[in-house]
């Protein structure tokens, strides 16, 4: 097979640059373990959040930091690191991005204390957000066929929810048997297997602009201002929302924000963020769907693992085993999206998944200290995953599909920063809410104290499980804004 060479701007309008003709299977292998690794690094570390409170001597209140340094970073420079992957290559930026997550997984897992921990988790979070973008964008621009293309992101939907419940799986079995820090010493042997994989199988593709000018103003806006946001939304539980550890952040980040969209639309060259994008009804409702389902799944990881082991007093590797369920329940649910997508289009498929998605936390909202795996939390998860796999797929053929090739990395890069923004704010929001009910109830007495704190801690999780079922149907009322049909893909194969 011959090597495509550039063409000239006559014949090449778009500017896209491609390099060799890929071998798709290999191509969709990369792309899936490297997704696999991103998601698998959100929530591997769940089940192990105990033993690393004990070890580094985290508070309660920080211990979540361990989880959202990584989501607000990775949030916060999606779009940046899409947008370089457009400019500059998506196989160099792939190979650096791996590089620098494998390097950071090595830190994390050496951390002597908190600090470094959060520092290290926060620079895994800055490497995925080049990884997570051009999975996706390459997947887009290798696959021409619009079946094949389908049928790439149900993988690629598959292992984005199974990477998750795998992952307290895998966090369970390792923190039991080794310790904490191979949650992340893990990460090293997967990292340096991908960058094996990135030199054989991606193709350079890049966009060749007359300018390679970033947007760092923006993504520093909007990264600081989204941090500047969770921390308030944090601070509420402890301090009060009237309080000024709570305003001053919130009121801060607010701005930041504000400040981002002004530069977007007004005075950014080369925008990290065009609003135009955002004129597609397909591209708006897949990124509400991401954001409201990203919400829901962080949340349900964390509230869900904290509930095995204060509550019902699960072993790391017993809440791992729980998870399985779920995992199955999404990947299974995942390849057949791509299939319903195809059949009855993105807006009745993302409402399936929504749907489903609402039910299973609207379940879970109803346990006790008394709820058993099998009696309160099988059915749920099981529920839940299938429309979880469901919605992540459809979501990500809605969210790329009919934007131009030199804006793949961009789309791509906006669906994964809304989704992880969706996770890191609806954690800060539903810690706070399960936190004042804890409070509360712990306040009223009654019981003796052990009977008393699992009987909070119950209370306090069943209502965060609630919540996000109300964020779920805000994602389920997003979707009847998706097409009814998919938009006719702009991506067109190389000559």
């Amino acid at each position: 097979m011959s090597t495509p060479t550039a063409r000239s701007d006559a014949a090449n309008p778009t500017g896209v640059r491609p390099a060799a003709e890929p071998r798709l299977g290999l191509v969709l292998t990369v792309c899936c373990l490297a997704q696999f690794l991103v998601t698998l690094s959100v929530a591997i570390v769940n089940v192990a959040l105990p033993s690393i409170q004990s070890s580094l001597g985290f508070s309660a209140s920080s211990l979540q930091w361990v989880v959202n340094a990584y989501t607000v970073t990775f949030a916060g420079f999606l779009l940046l690191g899409g947008r370089i992957a457009d400019l500059f290559g998506r196989r160099r930026i792939f190979l650096a991005g791996v590089a620098l997550f494998t390097l950071a997984s090595l830190a994390g897992g050496l951390s002597q204390n908190a600090g470094t921990l959060v520092v290290a988790r926060a620079v895994q979070g800055l490497a995925a957000a080049v990884i997570a973008p051009t999975t996706l964008a390459v997947l887009g621009t290798t696959f021409k066929d619009p079946h094949q293309r389908h049928k790439a992101f149900g993988a690629w939907g598959a292992v984005s929810g199974a990477g998750g419940a795998f992952g307290a799986l895998a966090g369970g079995v390792l923190t039991d048997s080794l310790s904490w820090r191979w949650i992340l010493f893990v990460n090293i042997p997967i990292g340096l297997l991908l960058i094996f994989g990135v030199l054989r199988a991606i193709t350079e593709l890049r966009h060749d602009g007359q300018g390679r000018r970033l947007d760092v103003t923006g993504a520093v806006t909007v990264t600081v201002g989204l941090l500047a946001l969770v921390l308030g939304i944090v601070q509420s539980g402890p301090h009060g929302w009237d309080s000024a550890q709570t305003l001053v952040p919130l009121l801060t980040g607010l701005a930041l924000v504000v400040v981002f969209l002004l530069v977007e639309g007004k005075f950014a060259a080369q925008p990290l963020m065009p609003l135009g994008i955002f004129r597609s009804r397909s591209v708006t409702a897949a990124n509400v769907v991401a954001m409201t389902s990203g919400a829901a799944l962080f949340s349900m990881f964390y509230f869900l693992t904290l509930f095995l082991s204060q509550v019902r007093d699960y072993s790391p590797l017993r809440t791992g085993f729980a998870y399985l369920p779920l995992a199955f329940s999404i990947m299974v649910a995942a390849q057949f999206s791509a299939a319903l997508v195809r059949r009855l289009g993105p807006r009745a498929t993302l409402l399936a998944g929504m749907a489903l998605t609402a039910g299973g936390l609207l379940w879970l909202s109803r346990i006790t200290e008394d709820s058993t795996f099998v009696g309160g939390l099988l059915g749920p998860t099981i529920i839940l995953g299938a429309g979880q796999g469901i919605s992540m797929s459809a979501s990500a053929i809605a969210g790329v599909a009919g934007v131009a090739p030199e804006q793949a990395g961009l789309a791509s890069g906006l669906l994964n920063a809304t989704r992880q923004l969706g996770g890191a704010l609806g954690l800060a929001v539903l810690a706070a809410v399960a936190t004042s009910r804890i409070d509360t109830v712990l306040d009223e007495g009654g019981r003796p104290a052990a009977a008393l704190a699992r009987h909070a801690y119950a209370s306090g999780y069943a209502l965060a499980f609630g919540v996000a079922a109300g964020l779920a149907v805000v994602g389920l009322l997003a979707a009847f804004a998706a097409p009814g049909r998919p938009p006719a893909p702009k991506i067109q194969a190389a000559k």
